[in-house]
């Protein structure tokens, strides 16, 4: 929810924080439908290995991404910690939902946008597309994600076809 605050004309945004290999990252509390633990998934043949596969969530079909897998990190056995956030996804006029595997969910925090750092620009080998930049709380480093691009053109076809 993106709030006016008055007294200091900042603007407000809220994130829904968890946890990913032990770091700690955001997403826009507006697009997140809901939060589920893990289930097990239908597995869908030849898609990226970061696609679990798809749930079917009050009938609609809901293809759930593994961020750990996205972003090259150390592989992780699923916990009764881990969650399902399902998320509404825009890509260009079109929207649709799907879900990421965090390890946690930690907080909702209220962040002033001009407290929000730029990504790094750690030059073509290191791929920042993903984030909206940067924030630090309570002198912990949050990795504010921009959902929209969590996935690129050829991926969101691929997905929106699962659906």
């Amino acid at each position: 929810m993106t709030t006016d605050v008055q007294s200091n004309n900042s603007r407000v945004e809220q994130f829904l924080t968890f946890q990913l290999a032990g770091e700690a990252y955001g997403v826009e509390i507006l697009k997140v439908q809901e939060i589920r633990g893990w289930e097990a998934v239908r597995v869908i043949p030849n898609t990226p290995a970061f696609v679990k596969g798809v749930l079917n969530l009050r009938g609609s079909v809901v293809p759930i991404i593994d961020l750990r897998e996205r972003f090259s990190l150390e592989h992780f056995d699923y916990s009764p910690k881990t969650v399902v956030i399902v998320l509404c996804v825009e890509h260009g006029a079109n929207q649709f939902v799907m879900g990421i595997v965090a390890d946690a969910v930690s907080d909702v925090l209220d962040i002033n946008l001009e407290d929000i750092k730029k990504a790094p620009n750690f030059g073509s080998k290191i791929d920042t597309r993903y984030m909206r930049g940067m924030h630090v709380y309570k002198k912990k480093m949050i990795m504010l994600l921009d959902v929209d691009k969590l996935l690129n053109p050829d991926e969101v076809e691929g997905i929106e076809s699962l659906v």
